[in-house]
């Protein structure tokens, strides 16, 4: 594979990394899932690189750095998305008092997401 065509590669590679973190932004599945599909393409091709141009490794330093910048988002959003669950599966009903004044649990188990009506 030639320096130029190797040069191409890693600078659309870079964009499609950017592509993907403001589709996954926007919530734009369906493009995110295109950029995903070309991105492993190149990723297959790039994998036979052998040697570096010393002109690219700037640009694999910027790959680096935006595919940092996706994979921070990606795993705070799902620890958002955990912690949300989380809130969800907890009791919501609190316990209440019996007849002598002790606490007494509810019955309920306390999931907004049981799945039943």
């Amino acid at each position: 594979m030639t320096t130029q065509k190797t040069h191409d590669y890693l600078v659309r590679l870079r964009d499609l990394i950017v592509e993907e973190r403001e589709y996954a932004k926007a919530l734009n599945l369906p493009a995110m899932a295109q950029v995903l599909a070309e991105k492993e393409e190149l990723l297959q091709i790039l994998a036979h690189v052998q040697t570096l141009a010393p002109a690219d490794k700037g640009i694999a330093t910027q790959i680096r750095h935006e595919n940092r910048r996706n994979a921070y988002l990606f795993k705070a959003t799902l620890g958002w998305i955990r912690e949300t669950m989380e809130f969800f599966g907890k009791k919501t009903v609190t316990s209440t008092y019996s007849a002598n004044a002790g606490t007494v649990s509810a019955c309920v188990n306390g999931r907004l997401l049981s799945g039943r009506i």
